[in-house]
């Protein structure tokens, strides 16, 4: 929904939110909107590109915070066997303020409000990846445009050792990616410069990224 309010502030013609069905535990893979005329510039198209991911952002903290509140501890069972959910440093720091950290044997049975702030981290970290025609992608292009093929083919690449050491799934995003394509539209007048609180957006975006992203989403433990 970010992403719809700020092209209508920005006059752009845009659809709302479609939601991408998926067979996971929540049933989708978020949403997209399709965008139907051309973005003026790069200070609209950076602020088009990172509205959706504050907003999730800002949404999935106070959830967090409140299921941490709400979780209590579970002894681990060492011949147990279940699938494990890697945690992201703002998962880390969260645990820290709530003081919700696990004592040594022990693990957080974790609320389910929780696992909605998960996903909702997990893809604010994907559609964060600077590449092709991704919100990490716009903001790229919005302030490295000269470069900004070469940065989507080093993130794509960087994924093949992601999924060959740590998560397979790494591996299946690189491919999409590549199908998706990593090349990314001109807008109407990419001289126009921009502004300094645009270079701030860019560095809270790379901020959100590097606290949301982990090398190994899902693993069995």
């Amino acid at each position: 929904m970010g992403h719809y309010l700020t092209c209508r502030y920005y006059g752009i013609d845009a659809t709302l939110p479609y939601f991408i069905p998926a067979p996971t535990l929540i049933g989708t893979m978020g949403a997209f909107i399709r965008i139907k005329s051309p973005i003026q510039h790069r200070a609209a198209l950076l602020e088009v590109g990172i509205a959706g991911p504050i907003a999730g952002f800002v949404l999935a903290v106070p959830a967090l915070i409140i299921a941490l509140r709400k979780s209590g501890f579970t002894a681990i069972d060492p011949a147990a066997s279940s699938v494990m959910l890697g945690e992201p440093l703002i998962f880390k720091a969260m645990e820290f303020i709530t003081g919700k950290i696990p004592p040594a044997g022990m693990d957080i049975n974790l609320h389910p409000i929780g696992f909605a702030a998960w996903f909702g981290f997990f893809a604010t970290a994907l559609n964060l990846l600077p590449v092709g025609q991704l919100d990490g992608g716009h903001v790229s292009y919005a302030l490295f445009r000269g470069i900004h093929r070469r940065i989507s083919e080093a993130f794509v690449f960087t994924l093949i050792p992601l999924g060959i050491f740590y998560w397979q799934g790494w591996l299946l995003w690189s491919v999409v990616l590549l199908l998706i394509g990593l090349r990314h539209p001109v807008t109407l007048d990419d001289s126009v410069p921009l502004r300094d609180r645009h270079l701030w957006l860019g560095w809270i975006g790379l901020a959100m990224f590097v606290l949301c992203f982990t090398p190994i989403p899902f693993y069995i433990n």
